[in-house]
């Protein structure tokens, strides 16, 4: 992986242990708001991801490639990739059950992935330092052993609700989320 002094952790950074409210190794990550383009079930065009964490820390997921998802004629669009790359390592951020935000995405293109292709990814965090989470992910064609296909080196950051309540709609947020104490 390619990546620059922003993504890479420093020499305090610690490495995470498993969250003990976070969900049980083996246990389906449900998406954390039901129409985001990544994770959600009820977005039209989204990526749908399934996820799941083996052991606390890590998580994996997999989605389809559709033709809605395609830049190229046949292939997977560079962007789309990215936000997989983002979404499966948000997700493992979540596993911490602090609300993070992407500050940072580096994404390498290692192969295209036709439409069809189902990709299987794995994040994990590599540090934390302060609010700071320093994470990778790769996604591989396939199978959880097939070609890689992208890399991801990102760095997120721990925000208070009163970000989304700023920035978003904090209302559904709440109507969709009892684990974290809303306050707009």
């Amino acid at each position: 992986m390619t990546r620059s002094a922003l993504t890479t952790p420093p020499p305090d950074a610690t490495r995470p242990a498993p969250n003990p409210g976070a969900p049980a190794p083996g246990t389906p990550l449900g998406s954390h708001y039901s129409r985001c383009f990544g994770c959600g079930a009820d977005h039209p065009n989204g990526l749908r991801l399934t996820a799941l964490t083996p052991d606390g820390i890590t998580v994996v997921a997999e989605f389809t490639v559709e033709e809605t998802h395609q830049g190229a004629p046949g292939l997977a669009h560079g962007g789309v990739l990215a936000a997989a790359m983002d979404e499966v390592i948000g997700m493992s951020v979540w596993l911490f059950q602090r609300p993070y935000v992407t500050a940072r995405l580096e994404t390498d293109y290692l192969a295209p992935v036709p439409v069809g292709t189902a990709l299987h990814l794995r994040a994990w965090c590599n540090g934390m330092s302060g609010r700071k989470a320093y994470l990778e992910a790769e996604g591989r064609i396939g199978s959880p052993d097939g070609p890689v296909a992208v890399r991801a080196a990102a760095l997120f950051v721990e925000v208070g609700m009163e970000h989304f309540a700023k920035h978003g709609d904090i209302q559904k947020i709440a109507d969709e989320h009892h684990e974290y104490e809303v306050n707009p």
